[in-house]
């Protein structure tokens, strides 16, 4: 007496195709994009401004009576 077994297999769709990676790699884009906006407005990407030397010379006008 042989016994028969039967195994079934879930196929599972490998995520809907090319529709599914465009919205994914835009998804990627706009996130990577938005890191390196906060990197970059943090101060982290940017030099430091050389230090400037202002010439001020202030001077009033003679007082008079």
């Amino acid at each position: 007496m042989a016994k028969e077994v039967l195994v079934e297999r879930e196929v599972v769709d490998g995520g809907g195709g090319t529709a599914s990676n465009a919205i994914w790699a835009v998804a990627l884009v706009i996130i990577v994009a938005m890191i390196v906006g906060v990197v970059y407005y943090s101060g982290i990407l940017r030099r430091a401004p050389a230090p400037q030397k202002i010439n001020v010379d202030v001077s009033a006008p003679a007082a008079s009576r």
